[in-house]
């Protein structure tokens, strides 16, 4: 057979080639920081919710391209709280996961040879589909001190065969949230060059909820510009249910949907029941998981600022923390030798796209807090004992 260049080109699936490294799985000494996962399943009201509606047949069949109607509207209510401005059920489709959000954007917007604008460092799936779809990706530096993108250079970036710029926040790897301002001058420079900006907001769950993460949704015209990106997985613990969702203007959403309809045809039906499920009754326990999940970011700063400790905390938030580590070695054998000398699984940098082998992301939502001072004693066992 002959095989697809671009796909032969992209570079292997992270977590599983990260997890190939691991010879004892089931070691009783092993910590994963590898993958973004919950350490929590759904409380039980939902999974009995969810075990009722799959017994009486109600989540077998498929539904609208868009979705279910009541969990649009229910999204739609959603965002209008808690960014404060104006969203409604039309300017909702449900995807099968926030990467097939992302994969049907893309699609939609551009052809082969067109340009994307990603920070450094990026998300590793939507550096995959890019390369997959021969979308051309054009870099942000890293700013190590700000964790913050640059607007300017983005704005330098920009020409006739650029189509979107395409941020994560709270960010994945690096844990950051990007301030309401420097996403305006986002959205503002987007506007002005007539293409799209696309915000993955996987995580906004998870940062303080009094406080609207920005205000693209209040202005009058954000559909002509804005594209928001949504997952259910994290929130209510439904990785495995795929269930993601695009807020985005009619045009968009018009031609999406051709998309959509070829690929997952709709998003998994029990899936959406549950998202359903979450939005209208589990506001209390979101918040409490929320909760524990900053006070986790708050304690792993605090882990980090061990006196001897040479690995470099750049920043934490959410899920993430980004660390520099104190190797001349690349990120992937740095990552390697934790594993197999102290089993510590964490990713490397160089997953996250160019100039990040200085650097590895631990994931620290799926492990509890008791474990970080154990995380810091391996850390620090590795200063002295590893040869790189």
């Amino acid at each position: 057979m002959n095989y697809n260049p671009n796909v032969l080109d992209c570079a292997a699936a992270p977590i599983a080639e990260a997890w190939s490294w691991v010879a004892d799985r089931n070691s009783p000494n092993l910590i994963d920081m590898c993958q973004a996962v919950p350490a929590h399943l759904p409380p039980q009201s939902l999974l009995d919710h969810l075990a009722d509606v799959i017994r009486s047949g109600e989540g077998a069949t498929y539904t609208d391209i868009r979705g279910i109607e009541p969990l649009r509207v229910a999204l739609a209510e959603n965002i209008r709280g808690r960014y404060q401005g104006d969203c409604q059920a039309d300017d909702i489709i449900i995807t099968a996961g926030c990467n097939q959000a992302f994969c049907s954007v893309i699609d939609t917007l551009c052809e082969q040879g067109d340009e994307v604008i990603l920070p450094l460092p990026c998300y590793f799936n939507h550096q995959m589909w890019l390369s997959i779809r021969g979308v051309n990706t054009q870099y942000l530096s890293f700013n190590a001190e700000t964790a913050e993108p640059s607007v300017e250079q983005a704005a330098a970036l920009i020409n006739n065969r650029t189509r979107a710029i395409a941020l994560v926040t709270p960010n994945n790897p690096t844990g950051a949230t990007y301030s309401p301002d420097c996403i305006e001058r986002f959205y503002q420079l987007a506007k002005e060059h007539k293409i799209a900006l696309i915000i993955d907001e996987t995580y906004r769950d998870f940062i303080d909820d009094k406080i609207p993460p920005h205000a693209l949704f209040e202005h009058s015209d954000w559909r002509d510009t804005f594209v928001h990106l949504y997952s259910f997985s994290k929130v209510f613990s439904l990785t495995g249910h795929r269930t993601g969702a695009v807020a985005a203007g009619a045009g968009l959403a018009e031609q999406l949907q051709k998309v959509q309809d070829c690929t997952a045809i709709s998003a998994p039906h029990a899936g959406q029941l549950a998202a359903l499920y979450g939005l209208q009754h589990l506001h209390d326990w979101k918040l409490e998981k929320a909760a524990e999940l900053q006070h986790r970011a708050i304690l792993i700063k605090q882990a980090f600022s061990h006196p001897e400790l040479k690995y470099r905390l750049v920043c934490a938030g959410a899920y993430f923390a980004y660390i520099e580590h104190p190797f001349e070695s690349n990120s992937r054998e740095v990552v390697k030798a934790l594993i197999k000398n102290f089993d510590l699984v964490s990713l490397p940098g160089s997953y996250f796209g160019q100039n990040q082998e200085k650097f590895i992301r631990l994931a620290f939502a799926n492990v509890h807090e008791k474990y970080f001072d154990e995380v810091i004693s391996r850390l620090l066992q590795s200063q002295s004992t590893l040869e790189l």
